[in-house]
């Protein structure tokens, strides 16, 4: 065999038991007898023994769904005979609903355009149909994956169609309530934790009181903004290439076709759908895809300050910060026992990173366009399907088994706020900078608080002195007054000034 041969079963598999013989284009091939999907698949499958990576459930389902629909618009315009129609709908409804998704055998890394998963999912679908009508699985007759459940399509609209899709009502289905439950449960420890007096940190250094409270408010704008970056980016995943066939042009397909078939799977999923504007710019590109995945990258990036935020202020329990106690969830040490460590964060850490390296390929995968084709879109699919996953599902878990029972040490968090020199800035207007600073190194060098080293000293009247270092008055209005009961729009911007 030359090297640029295909790999093909040799004509000695014609014996060969449990093996079938089907044919296509480029000749004869060896599929496994119980198999539903054909010689194609069996070609890609072969050819593409990657990583053992498959189409995503969701992706299955979407293809599928298209699938279905397309049937539904062929019958009802005469394109295909009602009983051929109506065995591809009861098939393709079957792989909607997760039924043969074994049959699902081809790598994610394939050609670039998806044809071999497109064509594996019409293989799976015509020979479904065909035992349906009674036929020889393998036969292309009476139900041809080509003719007939392919009918009007390319795969170069159906893969990023299905792909669009599939993104789309994971983000709806998935994500947005995932990212909505960890806003709420951090919305009800920001109230919960509002009078609670801490310091507030930067550079890793003391600085001047905050309350939890309003720390934990700071999380919750975070999240909402995540959730209203990934809602817009999820609009362009709506719109469609379907209809554009091959190169943009819809040859082979009615105008008629797409929209139909668009506005089914619209309904089947409860998600309005549109066909794309310019159908040569969305084949071309996947732009869509590039601009969703930097909203969940950027997600990614929140969730890390606050996964690490969790950790910090949750460290010790003797040794570190202390001011958190985080749900303790299982022994964290095969050989210290008693220890407990802070899993649930330190997951939540690693997902992230997955899906900042997710972009990056989704990145580099958008910039793979060539002419009338992007043919990275295999690899971009499972990477943003990927990354709506596991931040939906890591969301809800940081959610329900960590944000939600974190209790805080309110003494603690009192006690580190009257050690620390930082609050000597509230003296400053009053004795300035650099009586402020001599005050402020005293207590470094003797351990003595600031108000210690200040009565001492007699610079104010003790209740000068407890007027200005009333660390509640520090940290400025509280979340409960009326302008600052929505915590996720305006509480970070209001409190604290």
């Amino acid at each position: 065999m030359n090297p640029g041969t295909p790999s093909t079963e040799s004509a000695a598999a014609v014996a060969a038991p449990g093996f079938r013989i089907e044919h296509d284009a480029m000749g004869e091939v060896a599929v496994p007898e119980t198999a539903l999907f054909g010689a194609q698949t069996r070609r890609a499958t072969l050819n593409f023994p990657v990583s053992g990576l498959r189409l995503p459930r969701r992706l299955i389902r979407a293809l599928a769904l298209v699938k279905r629909a397309a049937a539904m618009a062929n019958k009802d315009t005469g394109a295909l005979p009602a009983p051929i129609a109506d065995a591809i709908i009861q098939a393709a409804g079957e792989v909607a609903d997760g039924r043969h998704d074994l049959e699902f055998p081809v790598d994610i890394f394939q050609t670039g355009s998806g044809t071999s998963s497109n064509m594996n999912a019409n293989e799976v679908i015509a020979n479904r149909a065909i035992q349906i009508l009674g036929g020889v699985v393998g036969s292309k007759r009476p139900v041809h994956p080509n003719d007939h459940v392919n009918h009007g399509q390319s795969s170069n609209d159906v893969f990023p169609t299905a792909v669009n899709i599939a993104a789309a009502e994971a983000t709806e289905r998935d994500l947005l309530p995932a990212l909505r439950q960890l806003q709420d449960s951090l919305e009800i420890k920001a109230q919960a934790f509002d009078h609670i007096i801490k310091l507030g940190r930067t550079h890793l250094m003391d600085a001047v009181p905050i309350r939890l409270g309003q720390e934990f408010s700071g999380y919750v704008q975070m999240i909402a903004n995540a959730r209203r970056r990934i809602e817009t980016a999820r609009g362009a995943m709506t719109e469609l290439p379907l209809g554009g066939t091959a190169v943009g042009t819809g040859l082979g397909s009615s105008p008629d076709f797409a929209p139909a078939v668009i506005a089914l799977v619209g309904r089947d999923i409860g998600i309005p759908l549109t066909q794309a504007p310019n159908l040569f710019e969305a084949l071309s590109t996947h732009d869509n895809m590039v601009e969703l995945s930097a909203a969940l990258r950027s997600a990614a990036i929140s969730l890390t300050k606050i996964a690490n935020d969790f950790r910090w202020l949750g460290s010790g329990p003797k040794g570190g910060f202390g001011e958190l106690r985080l749900p303790e969830l299982q022994p964290g040490s095969s050989i210290m026992p008693g220890k407990v460590n802070p899993v649930m964060p330190e997951m939540l850490l690693m997902i992230c990173a997955q899906v900042v390296g997710n972009d990056a390929t989704v990145g580099w995968g958008g910039a793979g366009g060539n002419f009338e084709l992007n043919t990275m879109t295999p690899v971009m699919a499972f990477s943003l399907l990927q990354s709506i996953d596991i931040l939906a599902t890591g969301s809800r878990l940081f959610a329900s088994k960590c944000v939600d029972g974190v209790e805080a040490d309110e003494e603690r968090c009192r006690d580190l706020v009257e050690r620390s020199p930082a609050l000597v800035t509230a003296l400053v207007p009053r004795i300035g900078y650099d009586a402020a600073a001599a005050l402020a190194r005293e207590s470094r060098e003797t351990g003595k608080t600031i108000r210690e080293v200040a009565r001492t000293k007699e610079i104010l009247s003790n209740d000068d002195l407890d007027q200005l270092l009333d660390v509640t008055a520090m940290t400025g209005r509280t979340m409960g007054s009326g302008e600052n009961r929505d915590i996720g729009t305006n509480i970070g911007n209001k409190s604290g000034k």
